[in-house]
């Protein structure tokens, strides 16, 4: 309680809150945990910082989470006008982790973060969102889209973008060919989507193999079958998939395909994105489980949050 209290006392600043956090705080909902055990304390508002500022001075929560959605009355959670589009990434549950360690670590983190990148680089190449700002969780990494155009959206459309961008489901050609694709497009409700997404999948799927490391249990994929596709893996270095499916045989490079296709999807919380009420911790707030602060990647390629996300009472104590 003392180091958290000092935490906010001393090291949280209005400042470092991110500006879309800002921009309509008083139309979102805030929730908190005080005992440790998840959020107890919900339907919070604040008229502007200074009101956050001195309740969380004051609380010291175990953790601080913020709504993302809009309404006209958040204290209810009535009269809905948007809500922002999320993508969930923890690394404690990848289902493949080249470091297998039991909670997170740097090498984890690190995947964790290779991995949003290429979803961001989907959302912005293919869906066409630009808006996109990426937040460190303090076990992973949640992509927050602010497009008009998604915020407005239902759980549907939500849906079916996630499952185009994740990977998650099988293309409609042969199976040799996954790594094909075309550059026309198709009207997808409010957004012109590049039939590009068989190279999408493609990718999913070789970078899942490429990180595999023997020890996994995924569903579809028997130990044999695992250790042939780590053997033969080499090929797709230079996209040799005929040789590969060869290699594992047709009947196998199917059931690998279906399998790897659920773990796409299960990169990614599912739950989270389609969720227009959903509440997210607050950037700048402290996850007290890990030690470790919930901050804005302002720079995707250099982030590490092993020197950016720890708090002074951290580096003390070491």
């Amino acid at each position: 309680m003392e180091e958290r209290r000092k935490y906010y006392r001393n090291e949280w600043f209005d400042k470092n809150l991110p500006e879309f956090i800002l921009d309509g705080l008083s139309k979102r909902e805030f929730g908190f945990d005080h005992l440790g055990h998840g959020p107890n304390d919900r339907y919070k508002v604040f008229k502007g910082k200074d009101s956050l500022r001195r309740f969380l001075r004051y609380k010291a929560p175990f953790a601080a989470y913020i709504s993302v959605a809009f309404y006209e009355n958040p204290r209810r959670r009535g009269d809905w006008i948007k809500s922002e589009y999320i993508f969930d990434v923890d690394a404690k549950d990848l289902p493949i982790r080249s470091c297998n360690c039991d909670s997170v670590c740097e090498i984890c983190l690190g995947e964790a973060l290779e991995i949003v990148n290429n979803l961001i680089d989907t959302l912005e190449g293919d869906i066409g969102l630009n808006n996109i700002h990426l937040i460190y969780s303090g076990r992973g990494y949640h992509i927050r889209i602010l497009n008009k155009e998604i915020m407005d959206s239902d759980s549907d459309l939500r849906s079916e973008v996630l499952k185009y961008v994740a990977g998650a489901e099988i293309p409609n050609l042969q199976y040799s060919n996954l790594e094909g694709g075309s550059g026309s497009s198709y009207n997808f409700e409010h957004f012109s989507i590049p039939i590009g997404y068989p190279k999408v999948f493609t990718d999913r799927i070789k970078y899942n193999i490429q990180h595999l490391t023997g020890k996994e249990s995924i569903d579809g994929i028997n130990p044999k079958l695992l250790k042939d596709i780590i053997k033969n893996r080499d090929f797709l270095e230079d996209n040799q998939w005929g040789i590969f499916k060869s290699k594992i045989g047709p009947r196998r490079y199917k059931d690998m395909v279906k399998a790897m296709a659920r773990v796409n999807l299960a990169t990614i919380d599912a739950k989270v994105t389609i969720d227009l009420k959903r509440i997210l911790r607050l950037p700048s707030s402290l996850h007290s489980k890990v030690s470790m602060k919930c901050v804005e990647v302002k720079d995707r390629e250099c982030f590490d949050p092993l020197k950016s996300a720890v708090p002074k009472f951290v580096e003390e104590r070491e």
